[in-house]
Formats: structure tokens, sequence, C-alpha cells
């Protein structure tokens, strides 16, 4: 467990009952740790998604929606909003 742990903890706790994580997640939660260090409450979907591709390239690297946020459908995008929201979240209850 490191100082990331934690942080990645308290986002998976921020998230919509409705998410759905991936299984084997525990490095993506720490990517996700990492943007709530780095930009808080200015983390954006794209941001996600980038972050989320980095660890998509270890698990699938053949997988559709590895390619710019920009470039993808809206359907698509609209997977990272959950994610986004959750470390926004997350930052504001850390600022209290």
């Amino acid at each position: 467990m490191t100082y990331l742990d934690p942080l990645a903890d308290l986002i998976r706790a921020c998230l919509p009952p409705d998410a759905e994580p991936p299984e084997d997640s525990a490095a993506l939660f720490r990517m996700y740790a990492v943007l709530l260090k780095a930009k808080g409450a200015e983390v954006t979907n794209e941001d996600v998604h980038d972050a989320w591709s980095a660890w998509m390239q270890t698990v699938n690297s053949a997988h559709e929606a590895l390619i710019p946020y920009a470039d993808l459908d809206p359907e698509t995008r609209a997977f990272d909003a959950p994610y986004a929201e959750a470390i926004r979240r997350a930052a504001r209850q850390m600022s209290r």
C-alpha cells in the first residue's frame, strides 16, 4: 500500500452507485489519485480518458477507445464523466 491508495479509495467512494469500475483496476485508480493530487477539482473528462488510456494500454492495447478524447463519440466520452466527477468530489472533500 502506498500514499496513493487512500486517495484511490476515496475516489472509489465518491463514484455514483451505478458506476461499474473495471475489475482489477487498482492501478487505474492510482492514476486517478495522481490526477486528484495534480489537478484536484480542475480535472477534466479528457484527463480521465488519458489516464484510462495509459492504463488500458497495459490491459488491452487493441481496445477501440484508445484514441484521443476529441475523436471519441459522445456515448464513449460519457464513460469518463462519473470518474472525473468522483475525482472532483474527492478534491472538494479533501479541501474541507
